[in-house]
């Protein structure tokens, strides 16, 4: 049947995306790519390991629930009844997977063939929970073993010891999975009361990308979704604790089992949290620019720290903007942490005095456009990019418009708040001593 869609092109990309909302309340974005063999579809929900404390519209009751949660359900719809979802997905040529983020917990496939087959796997899986306290005890065991491999992972600790300095309060200080103490008070009525808040199609996304047609994907879609038959949901209300714009601690040392020092240095940035939708995007598009014109391997910086081999082709750094919080991270490894240190805080001052030149300006700007159009040959890329974007109010098509809204002087207003060096902390690993014993 002829299905009403409204239509996002941008021109820099040559991309039409097909975007509806179907009953009651789900966004299904398709992105026809003629000639693709592969076809890649992302279910996902605007529910991450940071929304442990909430409220739906039209209750009174406020729910806190224990970390690890959104983690753990992810876990869990893998395996219904009829066992594990992914051994069905194989059977169909699909690689199939799921992760779960801060904001956002995604499933999703790919495959040559049987795409309507998968498709409807997909669908399936997500909408029908089936929990048993058996189940759920076990699968603590199961990732109660991951929470503790993980205290042992170099570059996962060195991470998360970063953000519990960065931030007093705010649930992105904690492991995405939770600690071992809190997955253990996680029963079958946490996680239906966490699907049924959270996993509502209106609170959720389809994003389906490679040689398809739209109309076909949306009836499937929509005959899915009537099949389920979900009753209305109010708006849900997340809430946060106060964050002080400082930060908690300023350096945090670990030693654990590496050949080389791991070294992460990270800036608080207290006012993304204050954005949403373009103005966040800006931010963020402004200050991966801004770190591109300071680090970038044809920069003066990067090139010295590598001559002097305190930096290997493993430096790097980003910047994170969420409607919460948002941060600065430069990381590496380095024989020299505390060196390396002093030259980065070094190197940052020296380019708050001499700033930047109009033609390195637009040569980063012309190397980022370029970069980010040539993540489009990727269906992950889109699709998986798309919907966080989504469900931070944000769109990546825009990427582009906002990257050439971006002038010099933001970026120096940028270095003033982002890279404040009276808000930033120092997380390292060390190298573990072995005791005198040979133990």
């Amino acid at each position: 049947m002829a299905v009403d869609w409204q239509i996002i092109e941008n021109r820099e990309l040559r991309e039409k995306l097909y975007w509806r909302t179907l009953d009651p309340g789900l966004d299904l974005y398709v992105l026809p790519k003629a000639g693709y063999q592969k076809k890649y579809a992302a279910f996902a929900t605007h529910f991450g390991s940071i929304d442990s404390k909430f409220q739906v519209n039209g209750s009174e009751e406020i729910v806190t629930v224990p970390d690890g949660v959104a983690h753990f359900l992810e876990h869990k719809l893998f395996e219904d009844e009829e066992g594990d979802v992914t051994s069905r997905f194989a059977a169909l040529g699909a690689s199939s997977n799921a992760y779960t983020t801060f904001t956002h917990t995604n499933y999703l496939f790919s495959c040559t063939g049987h795409f309507r087959e998968n498709l409807e796997l997909l669908l399936n899986f997500v909408q029908e929970p089936y929990f048993t306290a058996a189940s759920v005890q076990k699968e603590q065991g199961i990732i109660g073993q991951e929470i503790r491999m993980y205290e042992d992972h170099p570059q996962w600790r060195v991470f998360f010891n970063l953000l519990a300095a960065l931030y007093h309060e705010h649930p992105v200080r904690i492991d995405i999975a939770g600690t071992v103490e809190s997955i253990a008070r996680i029963t079958p009525d946490v996680l239906y009361q966490c699907y049924r808040t959270f996993y509502h199609p209106s609170n959720m996304a389809v994003f389906v990308v490679g040689d398809l047609d739209p109309d076909a994907v949306s009836d499937q879609v929509a005959e899915n979704l009537a099949r389920h038959k979900h009753g209305p949901l109010g708006s849900i209300r997340r809430f946060f604790p106060d964050e002080p714009p400082e930060i908690a601690r300023q350096r945090v040392t670990q030693e654990l089992v590496v050949s080389e020092p791991l070294f992460n240095l990270g800036f608080k940035d207290p006012r993304a949290a204050s954005l949403e939708g373009r103005e966040l995007l800006r931010r963020e598009t402004a200050m991966e620019l801004l770190l591109e014109i300071i680090f970038g391997e044809s920069e003066p910086l990067y090139n010295e720290l590598y001559e002097d081999g305190l930096i290997d082709d493993n430096f790097d750094y980003g910047y994170t903007a969420e409607k919460t919080y948002g941060y600065t991270l430069i990381s590496g490894e380095t024989r020299d942490p505390e060196l390396l240190y002093r030259r980065i805080m070094d190197g940052l001052e020296k380019f708050r005095k001499d700033g930047f030149t109009e033609e390195q300006f637009e040569r980063h700007r012309r190397n980022q456009l370029g970069s980010f159009m040539q993540r489009f040959n990727s269906l992950e890329f889109i699709a998986n990019n798309y919907l966080a974007y989504r469900f931070r109010g944000t769109d990546l098509f825009a990427y582009p418009a906002v990257l050439q809204e971006v002038k010099g002087e933001d970026l120096m207003e940028l270095m003033a708040e982002n890279l404040d060096p009276q808000r930033h902390a120092v997380s390292l690993i060390l190298p573990r001593e072995e005791s005198g014993d040979g133990s």
